[in-house]
């Protein structure tokens, strides 16, 4: 599609350039809007602290409320979590990639923003081609949370998305209507026993099945 203004919304599919558009603007600080297997989101390099400061600016977000990643694989993952359950390893294989969001203990010297109060980050392989060709390729984990205003209803196209952000972000990466699937499942570990934070397109009773293991209450 044409360049719109100061940014440009590119059709992603297969196609290397839109990719290569997005990781352009990742590796100066900005962020890019993308399309994942729930809805779009705001994707800024984790690793960069003005990145994440511009994100949370054009959310208009709390700082104290963090976001969650999208790592390309469990090698990425182990980056940024400090360890990872036997729990979490099994089920990232059942589940990832996918929309299951696993809040794991976090590295120190991670930014302040993708950490909570329990000092978990969530973390996720997302199951959208382009979602991980794009984390693949940066190399580096890319924030998700759902490219929208806080308190407001996440993104399910392009338009929307751009309604809320318009020149503030430089790409926009066009992957259809969404929002078919809930956001993703998030959970977080006691041990080897898992809680329920958010429930989502992947069931309780499914990862207590994955598990082997009674659901903990």
């Amino acid at each position: 599609m044409p360049e719109k203004s100061r940014n440009r919304i590119v059709r992603a599919g297969n196609d290397i350039g839109a990719i290569e558009q997005a990781l352009e603007a990742l590796g100066t600080g900005n962020c890019v809007v993308y399309p994942t297997e729930t809805f779009y989101a705001l994707g800024a390099d984790a690793t960069s602290a003005s990145a994440l400061e511009r994100l949370f600016a054009l959310k208009r977000r709390e700082a104290d409320k963090p976001v969650a990643l999208i790592v390309a694989d469990l090698p990425m993952a182990r980056q940024v979590a400090e360890r990872i359950p036997e729990a979490a390893l099994r089920l990232a294989e059942k589940f990832w990639p996918g929309p299951l969001t696993m809040v794991l203990p976090a590295r120190r010297g991670l930014h302040p923003a993708l950490v909570g109060r329990d000092g978990g980050v969530g973390l996720r392989v997302s199951s959208s081609p382009v979602a991980h060709s794009l984390v693949r390729r940066l190399g580096r984990p890319l924030t998700a949370t759902s490219a929208n205003l806080a308190g407001r209803p996440p993104a399910v196209s392009v338009e929307e998305a751009r309604a809320a952000f318009g020149d503030k972000v430089k790409v926009y990466l066009e992957g259809g209507r969404l929002g078919a699937i809930p956001a993703s499942t998030v959970i977080a570990f006691e041990g080897n026993q898992f809680r329920v934070l958010r429930s989502g397109p992947i069931s309780e009773s499914d990862i207590a099945a994955a598990l082997n293991s009674e659901v903990s209450r």
